[in-house]
């Protein structure tokens, strides 16, 4: 069963474990489990997902439950009408927050079958602020201790991993990315730190109900992997979650 967290006759939030594909796609051919389905059997009705998250991203995903509400969802999100943010977890103290305006040239997928085209970049813009740093006491790259940054992040625009490439534009890439990530510590955190999943994860949606004109506010949990990630860290979940609150509601 998907973790539901908001739900009417109109649309229905989800909490998408990391892993779980959207749709089914060539990407990942032999996949048999896939959100789109299997929300749409756990409800008994078609589906229509508004937006997108990469594979390895959990979080709120939206979907509606009409296709005439598809439309209009898709029009909030073209007009930048939904305020996203998420939490990402990136290697070094990032000192200040800022807004990070760097164009993004789309991405080539030949899994997809995309051809290699000459393309100019396309606008893309960030919101990020720190939230929290942390210090280990292991020597994971060419210093005695390892830095990290937990970080509330906002994108304005909608590029394909335009999170994961605007945090290694800063240097300071996400952790687990496997595309644009540091493998030493991407492999400490999964050897040492028992964190296997992309640290990045959508958790605040807020946005007007296309139909009742309804102000909508959803969060998701911080799953148990989270937890104890701040945990190992000592960071106060709760204190953190509250000050990323705050940070959501004065970025925009």
């Amino acid at each position: 069963m998907l973790p539901i967290c908001y739900q009417d006759e109109h649309l229905v939030v989800i909490d998408k474990p990391a892993g779980l594909l959207v749709h089914r796609s060539k990407i990942a051919s032999g996949e048999r489990r896939f959100a789109m389905q299997m929300l749409r059997d756990q409800l008994g009705q078609h589906v229509f997902p508004a937006h997108r998250l990469d594979r390895p991203t959990s979080g709120l995903l939206l979907f509606a439950l009409s296709s005439d509400v598809a439309r209009q969802l898709t029009t909030l999100f073209t007009d930048r009408a939904v305020k996203k943010s998420y939490l990402s977890l990136v290697r070094g103290w990032v000192k200040e927050g800022g807004l990070l305006d760097y164009p993004l040239v789309e991405e080539h997928d030949a899994v997809m079958g995309q051809p290699r085209l000459e393309k100019s970049a396309q606008d893309a813009v960030t919101a990020y602020a720190p939230l929290a740093h942390g210090e280990l006491p292991f020597a994971v790259g060419r210093y005695n201790t390892a830095r990290y940054s937990l970080m509330a992040c906002s994108p304005k625009t909608g590029r394909r991993h335009q999170l994961r490439r605007h945090f290694d534009h800063l240097r300071h890439p996400i952790i687990n990315d496997t595309t644009h990530g540091d493998g030493k510590h991407n492999k400490f955190f999964r050897e040492q730190m028992a964190f296997n999943e992309l640290g990045l994860r959508a958790w605040r949606l807020s946005f007007t109900h296309p139909v009742t004109g309804q102000a909508l506010d959803i969060r998701a949990p911080l799953p148990d992997s989270w937890q104890a990630l701040f945990t190992q860290f000592g960071w106060n979940g709760q204190a953190l979650m509250a000050d990323a609150d705050s940070w959501h509601d004065k970025e925009y």
